[in-house]
């Protein structure tokens, strides 16, 4: 049997070995590794662009139903109102239709007979030659107007999305690339209703 000093001082041999060993594993311990999270930047959200109305068109002459009014998308061309209207007749003179007219809300399509004479060279469909509607109109159809390439119809957009509506010739001299002889030219080939 072993004395009571003995077992106290394994004890304490034990204790003491213990003690050391934690200190000298804290010790080794390497450094902690910071981490840092980093969050995204957020993204902007682009703002909603306008929704184009739909346009009324009044169709007449040699259709299957003349005299009536259609509801079309925004960009319609002729061919769809004249297929809304039934389609052509017998006596239609198709050679006169233009049926790649962009309609604008408010036109009115006549399809001439075979024997109306009193066309005085005219085509009786939209050709281009109305106004441009300056604050509801299409890229392609701003770029057909004279100096107004598809950079320059871009900013015109942005410009009545982001700022405000045109009111007048005046305001569109606020466009980059807008100056006094673009706006001579677009005097009398534009619209601002």
């Amino acid at each position: 049997m072993s004395s009571p000093r003995s077992t106290v001082i394994a004890f304490m041999t034990l204790a003491i070995l213990i003690a050391a060993g934690s200190a000298l594993l804290l010790m080794s311990r390497p450094e902690p590794i910071n981490i840092s999270i980093i969050p995204p930047q957020p993204t902007a959200t682009p703002e909603p662009t306008a929704t184009p109305r739909p346009i009324l068109v009044y169709v007449t002459g040699e259709v299957a139903l003349p005299g009536t009014q259609h509801l079309l998308p925004h960009g319609s061309r002729v061919a769809d109102v004249l297929a809304a209207a039934g389609g052509f007749t017998d006596l239609a003179n198709k050679t006169l239709v233009n049926m790649a007219g962009i309609l604008r809300d408010g036109d009115h399509v006549h399809v001439p007979s075979l024997e109306d004479n009193n066309i005085d060279g005219a085509l009786p469909t939209p050709a281009g030659g109305a106004l441009v509607r300056v604050n509801s109109a299409s890229q392609e159809e701003l770029e057909t107007l004279p100096g107004i390439g598809p950079a320059t119809a871009q900013r015109i957009i942005e410009y009545r999305e982001q700022v405000s509506q045109f009111d007048g010739l005046a305001d569109l001299d606020e466009v980059p690339g807008i100056g006094p002889a673009t706006l001579e030219k677009l005097k009398d080939l534009i619209a601002f209703d």
